[in-house]
């Protein structure tokens, strides 16, 4: 019985890595493709008491700040950005809320992307990363 549970913890950690080398290769991927759009990039990762924003971007000096979500898939079907539900948008946007209050930025206007990276395993590069621009309101 141990044995079987230590395989099983091994085969999960074994996954959890995968799955995060590329969610990191992903993001990657999205910052490189913002930037050549013009975009700088003011926060990769940013961790708070209520989960993490992937990146935070900004555009010029407008008063904008771009909180953007990078869903990384191995294949097209679904299309990762699918996986940006209802749930998943309150979390997004009560993170914004508590970034704009720490940092005193409530003079900005804060909108959501998300960039969908469809990357195959033991592809060199992502096949499609594609930025959705205010891919959804802010449900706080």
């Amino acid at each position: 019985m141990v044995s079987l549970m230590r395989r099983w913890l091994q085969i999960w950690r074994d996954y959890r890595q995968k799955r995060d080398r590329l969610g990191a290769r992903g993001e990657r991927a999205a910052a490189k493709t913002l930037r050549k759009a013009g975009y700088k990039i003011v926060g990769r990762n940013v961790r708070t008491r209520l989960g993490e924003i992937d990146l935070i971007v900004r555009r010029g000096r407008e008063r904008v700040l771009v909180i953007v979500e990078v869903k990384t898939t191995t294949s097209e079907d679904p299309p990762p950005e699918v996986h940006v539900d209802r749930h998943k948008q309150r979390k997004l946007s009560a993170l914004a809320g508590q970034l704009v209050r720490t940092h005193q930025l409530e003079d900005h206007v804060v909108r959501f992307d998300v960039v969908g990276v469809v990357w195959p395993e033991g592809a060199k590069k992502p096949v499609r990363v594609t930025h959705h621009v205010n891919a959804f309101e802010s449900m706080l």
